[in-house]
């Protein structure tokens, strides 16, 4: 979603013109881009045989040129830009499957309204960076008055949620810790809105030894790749247990997860403002680094506690490109109100699963 706070700009432009573009950019900077760098679609590496583009051998105008016309996409998802501008030049051929490839990753792109073909089902609209009228194309857009009422949502939500989440740790801490002696909080690196890293909070429902014993366990992920982890039964859970006969017993771990209710700290990451009340899961970061174009699209918005997949039978699926699907579906039919349904879908299925435990 388009917000307008400072972000991060890639320039992507040709060579005769470069120059021009990122003086252009410097002068007229209103909204405060940071200028990530450059990449010339006119120019690649000479020696086209797979070699990698080698960042910062030059400048345009101070601006490091980062990228070529072959790797500019691949830079967008390692680095993490917000924005891309796309200045192609009158006197060369429209760059349309560059434009394709960048639309893919779910990145705002600002396309200079010159060769400028329609194309039905996007959101596009109308404003100005620098000097340059340009047609800005993102998977979704919210007004600043919708974003406000996001956040305000996401405050009072946070506020409350950690106001339980205290009354919470005088009961769950205790038990934490008598089962599985300990920190009673887990803390994990996950990425966020456009690849920034954040540590995300949870109640400990998993032995210490959790991440070192995932390896050995990916034989049995749900998910049909490695771009997610889901286990039928997990055996790192805190009392789960596999008896002699093969029964399987739940513990305290097992409850606190069946009942989310080692998701509750998370609410002081949605006061912070690393995450939302509603958005796509938080991956993690050697999830994403198997991420393929498509994929980054699902990080172009804050993770939230609870989404449109958690709420739709996230049991059940076990394919990640239909995680990505419902995620992309979300963020392309955002609103309030969808939020708002979403929140009283998830007390529903938390309440429903509950029950059956």
């Amino acid at each position: 979603m388009v917000t307008g706070s400072e972000r991060s700009l890639l320039v992507i432009t040709a060579s005769d013109i470069a120059l021009s573009v990122i003086e252009n950019i410097k002068a007229n900077n209103y909204t405060g881009y940071t200028l990530a760098g450059v990449v010339l679609i006119d120019e690649e590496r000479e020696s086209g045989q797979g070699e990698a583009f080698s960042p910062n051998e030059k400048s345009i105008g101070e601006i490091p040129l980062v990228a070529d016309r072959a790797t500019a996409a691949e830079y967008i998802c390692h680095e993490w830009i917000d924005e891309a501008l796309l200045v192609p030049s009158e006197d060369a051929d429209f760059p349309q499957k560059l434009l394709d490839e960048l639309q893919e990753t779910g990145v705002t792109i600002h396309l200079n309204l010159s060769k400028v073909s329609d194309e039905p089902g996007r959101k596009r609209f109308v404003e100005h960076i620098g000097g340059y009228t340009v047609l800005t194309t993102s998977i979704n857009s919210a007004s600043a008055q919708q974003l406000f009422l996001k956040r305000v949502m996401d405050i009072v939500g946070g506020i409350v949620g950690c106001i339980i989440t205290g009354i919470l740790f005088l009961f769950v801490a205790p038990a934490i810790y008598i089962r599985s002696p300990g920190p009673v909080f887990f803390v994990q690196e996950r990425v966020g809105k456009n690849g920034k890293k954040f540590r995300i909070y949870k109640f400990r429902s998993m032995c210490l030894d959790a991440e070192e014993r995932k390896v050995e366990l990916m034989k049995d992920n749900k998910m049909q790749d490695s771009k997610m982890f889901k286990l039928e039964f997990d055996p790192r859970v805190i009392g789960n247990r596999i008896l002699p006969d093969g029964t399987r017993k739940t513990g305290l771990g097992q409850f606190l997860r069946d009942t989310s209710l080692d998701e509750f700290p998370q609410f002081f990451n949605v006061l912070k403002g690393d995450m939302s009340l509603v958005g796509t899961r938080p991956p993690l970061v050697g999830e994403v680094s198997e991420y393929e174009l498509h994929h980054r699209a699902r990080l172009s918005i804050k993770p939230g506690i609870t989404g449109l997949w958690q709420v739709s039978g996230r049991s059940e699926i076990t394919d990640f490109e239909e995680v990505v699907q419902l995620d992309r579906k979300y963020i392309s039919e955002w609103s309030l109100w969808l939020d708002l349904k979403i929140l009283f879908k998830t007390v529903f299925v938390v309440l429903k699963r509950k029950g059956s435990t």
